[in-house]
């Protein structure tokens, strides 16, 4: 169940990075509505996957982006 769950988590994450070279966590939530558990599972599943690539920014307050391989 829970596996199901987190690919159906990081299927909605890849639908919102595919229009874009890339979002912050807060740009994701925004677009996805999920709560940050529900992101750290779909996320979690895509970068076991290799999907995904993760790169720091300069803000704190959000220091990750996220763009699709």
């Amino acid at each position: 169940m829970l596996q199901e769950k987190a690919g159906n988590v990081a299927g909605t994450i890849w639908n919102a990075l595919a229009g874009s070279e890339g979002l912050t966590f807060k740009q994701i939530k925004k677009a996805t509505k999920l709560s940050e558990k529900d992101f750290n599972l779909g996320l979690g599943w895509l970068l076991r996957e290799d999907k995904v690539n993760v790169a720091e920014t300069q803000d704190e307050k959000d220091p990750y982006i996220y763009s699709l391989k």
